[in-house]
């Protein structure tokens, strides 16, 4: 999961493969709150991890559930409609799933609990569900503002005569929390009347459908009366299966709508949902398929292609898939005309308010964008040139951040930045991860950042926080001839020039792999072995032979992939990467640089003598800046960074400002 500030995605050219979809949120927390409140085990095969999963799981433990979790299986032990834990305050972050039904369970349960989240949560109404428990005799007291969280949860004196009155036009949560709720109290028939149009019906179908699963049939007068029946009991099923998200397959939907088909294949097939899902979003197919998308489905997939170019706009009305309509208004950028979404009134209450956020964020990338209370329409940029490159806001709101990374398919080839990338954790943590697994881009248009210098100049170290803080791939070139070195001396080949050719055979055949921070060569880790004093002059002797770089050069180039690179070594940017729209050249002092390497050598336990240490640096560098191949030497457009005197933080501030210096949006 990317957990950097900002992500630049480059323009993409098409997309085509398969991805495997996480499971649904909407399914994942309705099945962990049943599993908890029914008696006995339930195991939730294909659960979502995420930080909404996350904080009901935090929430169940402190709760006194039974959880144990393996991968994607968790065991949930339920309390069996009884609870027995001490006063409690639970942290709900920005969990609507968690916090609605939460609340309506511990209230007809009764006991003495606090229930806040983060800021955003502390502004999303829950005073409807509020009303409509204290009906029942709930008693709920506001510790902010009336009508919000966070909330206290005292001891009901329950009232089950009369129907319960809840309002169904803000959220469909709030319906769900007391379908939920309430079987744990039906000594008779409990009737629930919605006041207003019901939004957002296909949540409540899935929430009528998991209670089914857990032994509790409601009965259902059209949209506006529901019945819990008398003595019914939450059971558990046993076993579950939880469904792909089906909002989280609309952008791969529209990603095989827009994007054309590439590396010999057509099309993005989507596992893990079919047309048959429980879900209401997965009717997205239908909106996608009038904008022009062909789809085929079997019993758990879906399989999308570009079928109409430019996509067809549409006039729709959108209660039937409130979330994955987001990702309709990214779709319209791409369509023939001007395309309206109807009866979203619900995304105003989201995690942001999602109509004023989506139509700011349209209109930077120079669509016309016009918002009402319950519509939005898009229409969009008139041309290639009409299309301006932009940085995304994301207001902490998944979504957004999905749906925009769609825009990196505009015509004018405009990189698109996507701020606070980690927000997909929500749902989704490895969402741009699985995008560029099928994307596909053009070589010139991945961006590399090269970070070149001589030894112990920290250019190592700098390559990696830089990488972390903007999300790119990392390469440690040296590594690879240190790994050769280390190979060769370890085949008893000698390192000497007459013997370069035997030493390419032996490179040509390794196994090498990278895991994060460590290197294995045939499967054996050898990340501290190629990091001694003598692996790094043999790695200098190997690099100066030039039958040695040329077979390198093809399999360093291979690290530049989405969403992009950087690269430290000593010829990154004069021979490996010569286009790259960022050179640094890292320089120290030699004495600086000598008391760097004592300092680390003797923390590491290792004798060292200051004096050699420094005559073995100048030495290299004198060897790698005079041999014939790939000299060390600043590439001629590089930025030019002495870091004798400054702290590594410092050095990364500099860099990420020469690189936002070159990014045609403004940083965020």
């Amino acid at each position: 999961m990317f957990s950097t500030e900002f992500l630049d995605l480059p323009p993409l050219l098409g997309a085509s493969g398969s991805v495997t979809l996480p499971g649904s949120k909407s399914i994942s927390n309705r099945v962990l709150l049943l599993a908890a409140l029914c008696e006995g085990t339930t195991t939730i095969h294909d659960l979502l991890d995420s930080d909404d999963t996350r904080v009901m799981l935090a929430a169940l433990r402190t709760l006194g559930c039974g959880v144990q979790e393996n991968g994607s299986t968790v065991e949930i032990t339920g309390l069996g409609g009884r609870l027995g834990t001490a006063p409690a305050k639970l942290f709900m972050g920005n969990a609507g799933t968690a916090m609605r039904p939460l609340t309506a369970a511990l209230a007809v349960l009764g006991g003495d609990f606090e229930l806040s989240g983060v800021p955003r949560m502390h502004e999303r109404p829950i005073g409807d569900l509020v009303d409509a428990l204290r009906q029942l005799g709930c008693h709920i007291d506001y510790l902010g503002q009336d009508g919000f969280p966070p909330l206290r949860i005292g001891k009901p004196n329950l009232k089950l005569d009369a129907p319960i009155q809840v309002r169904g036009d803000v959220s469909s949560q709030f319906l769900t929390a007391l379908l939920m709720a309430l079987p744990l109290v039906a000594t008779k028939d409990i009737v629930i009347e919605v006041v207003g149009e019901l939004i957002s019906r296909p949540y409540i179908e899935i929430t009528l459908n998991l209670l089914a699963r857990f032994g509790v049939q409601v009965r259902r007068d059209g949209w506006q009366r529901f019945t819990i029946p008398a003595g019914c009991k939450l059971q558990s099923p046993k076993v579950l299966h939880v469904e792909a998200d089906a909002s989280s397959a609309s952008y791969f939907i529209a990603l095989g709508a827009i994007s054309m088909g590439v590396r010999g294949q057509n099309g993005i097939k989507i596992q893990g949902v079919g047309a048959d899902s429980i879900q209401g979003d997965i009717r997205f197919i239908d909106a996608a398929k009038q904008m022009g998308a062909r789809i085929e489905s079997g019993p758990n997939w879906l399989e999308v292609r570009r079928a109409a170019w430019p996509l067809k706009a549409i006039d729709l009305d959108c209660n039937h898939i409130p979330d994955a309509a987001m990702t309709l208004a990214v779709m319209a950028l791409y369509a023939d005309g001007t395309t309206t979404l109807r009866n979203i009134a619900s995304w105003r209450v989201k995690e942001t308010d999602r109509i004023a956020a989506m139509a700011t964020e349209l209109r930077k990338l120079g669509a016309t964008v016009v918002e009402g209370a319950d519509f939005i329409r898009v229409t969009p940029p008139t041309s290639a040139q009409d299309w301006r490159a932009a940085s995304i806001h994301t207001y902490d709101d998944h979504r957004i951040a999905m749906c925009f990374s769609l825009a990196v398919f505009n015509p004018a080839g405009l990189p698109v930045r996507i701020e606070d990338p980690k927000c997909v954790a929500k749902t989704f943590p490895d969402y741009f991860e699985t995008l560029f697994s099928v994307a596909q881009a053009s070589a010139t248009h991945i961006p590399v950042v090269c970070v070149d210098g001589p030894t112990a100049s920290g250019k190592g170290t700098l390559a990696a926080v830089v990488a972390e803080k903007l999300g790119y791939h990392f390469l440690d070139s040296g590594s690879l001839y240190r790994i050769t070195g280390l190979a060769a001396t370890r085949a008893g080949i000698a390192l000497e020039v007459a013997n370069q050719e035997a030493i390419v055979a032996l490179l040509r055949s390794l196994p090498i792999r990278f895991e994060g921070s460590h290197i294995l060569l045939d499967g054996e880790d050898v990340s501290d072995a190629i990091r001694t004093e003598e692996a790094g002059m043999n790695a200098s002797r190997v690099s100066a032979f030039p039958l040695v770089r040329g077979a390198l050069v093809d399999f360093q180039r291979n690290f530049r992939q989405l969403p992009g690179l950087v690269a430290d070594g000593r010829d990154m940017g004069t021979i490996i990467f010569p286009n790259a729209p960022l050179k640094v050249f890292l320089t120290a002092s030699a004495t600086c640089r000598a008391e760097r390497r004592y300092k680390q050598l003797i923390s590491k336990g290792i004798p060292a003598i200051l004096a050699d240490l420094r005559a073995d640096l100048e030495a290299r560098d004198a060897r790698d800046s005079s041999r014939p191949v790939a000299p060390l030497k600043p590439a001629e457009d590089a930025q030019l960074l002495d870091n004798s005197d400054l702290t590594v933080d410092s050095s990364v501030e500099i860099v990420l400002d020469w690189w936002q210096s070159k990014q045609p949006f403004k940083s965020a």
